[in-house]
């Protein structure tokens, strides 16, 4: 079946010469992948910040677009949030900072990577009196999950998928390396 799979396709890449070789930029063990560099990653969960969340109406968060890390041996990204606090309860600002980590998931349906399984590491505000920390503690992972859970880290094009597809090969595995995410592709499940 492969070798049948291996002509049928040899004309394709033939006729693709070098454009073959940029729709598919990376092979790993010998199998197709693409790479998505933490550059990209971070310009695109840029675009969807700065955001503002209302806390039970007593306080006000807005938060800052997140500095992305890659975590290689958790094979997860994790994020820094900035966050700034004020709004009745309190009598000023205050600064702060959620540190979370999260996996990530290929969405067929409109062909992106989303942040998946969202887990909030840390909420931070040094100089926050204690009852308004106490509400922002109870608060804080479900706005940290509001703010990132299954946000779009990247859009896959037509063209990245149009080689693989007539492969009868799909986005698999997302391994997060040290430079960014690599994309496996594996074969489409049959009908």
């Amino acid at each position: 079946m492969k070798r049948r799979r291996l002509l049928l396709t040899a004309p394709l890449w033939l006729a693709l010469g070098s454009s073959a070789c940029s729709a598919l930029p990376n092979q790993r063990g010998g199998q197709p992948s693409y790479t998505v560099s933490a550059e990209q990653l971070q310009q695109a969960v840029a675009r969807r910040f700065p955001l503002r969340y209302p806390v039970g109406g007593l306080i006000d968060l807005n938060v800052q677009a997140p500095r992305l890390r890659l975590l290689p041996a958790l094979n997860r990204l994790g994020a820094e949030l900035a966050v700034q606090a004020a709004g009745p309860a309190l009598r000023r600002s205050y600064s702060g900072a959620f540190d979370l980590d999260f996996g990530l998931r290929y969405e067929a349906s409109d062909q992106t990577l989303r942040a998946h399984q969202l887990r909030v590491n840390a909420l931070r505000f040094p100089d926050l009196p204690p009852g308004p920390a106490e509400l922002l503690g109870s608060y804080g992972p479900a706005l940290a999950e509001q703010a990132l859970q299954d946000v779009v880290l990247h859009q896959l094009q037509p063209q990245d998928l149009a080689l693989p597809e007539a492969m009868g090969l799909q986005p698999g595995s997302i391994t997060v390396t040290p430079k960014g995410l690599v994309i496996g592709f594996v074969n489409k499940p049959r009908p």
